[in-house]
């Protein structure tokens, strides 16, 4: 069985886009995110810039092995806004993204259909206006050796074309390695190999 080792996300966040009906405003944002601390922190920003408007309702996801995800409707019918926001997420495929739709009514009642649509378009206007990448999942490997032994080290790492992530040079040396998924088992047997160093997942 192959391994899935790349992803896709947005690359930085989206320009602030707008969704009208019937004279209620929904204005749509997508953020790259990795922590829920980040999450938060636009949420309480984009509280800040629209103190008056009457919802903020938003939907994540995080992790590329364990999904995480939440759909929020804030004071809205339950599943008229954070679940439709979601599913926008779902359908682009990506994760480790929060995306917001923060609305002003405008004093006509939409009703649940129309809440839906509203919400759901406001986060595919959002995502449409977000450049989505794909990125691979890459593991960390922590590599201690003497120094001695750094001519060995580095030429598995040119060969293999792996990225240090960093380094630290003394008598003994400690490299942290970036190598993708699937070729972490390969690379992790050819350094075991090598018999002079220790080599660790982080």
């Amino acid at each position: 069985m192959e391994v899935k080792d790349t992803y896709r996300t947005i690359v930085s966040a989206s320009e602030e886009t707008l969704f009208k009906d019937r004279g209620s405003k929904f204005f749509g944002y997508a953020f790259p995110v990795s922590t829920e601390e980040e999450i938060k922190e636009h949420i309480q920003n984009l509280k800040k810039q629209h103190h008056t408007a009457r919802h903020w309702c938003y939907a994540w996801q995080l992790g590329t092995d364990k999904i995480r995800f939440r759909a929020n409707d804030d004071g809205e019918p339950s599943n008229s806004a954070g679940q439709p926001i979601y599913g926008q997420i779902l359908s682009k495929e990506i994760t480790n993204v929060l995306v917001v739709v923060v609305r002003y009514f405008g004093g006509t009642k939409l009703g649940v259909g129309g809440l839906i649509n509203a919400y759901r378009t406001g986060a595919q206007m959002a995502l449409e206006a977000s450049e989505i990448v794909q990125r691979t999942i890459d593991i960390h490997f922590q590599l201690t050796f003497d120094y001695p032994h750094m001519n060995k080290v580095m030429r598995i790492i040119k060969d293999r074309k792996l990225d240090i992530v960093s380094q630290k040079m003394e008598l003994q040396c400690e490299y942290v390695i970036s190598v993708r998924k699937k070729d972490a088992p390969n690379v992790k047997v050819q350094f075991e190999e090598l018999r002079c160093l220790k080599i660790i997942e982080i």
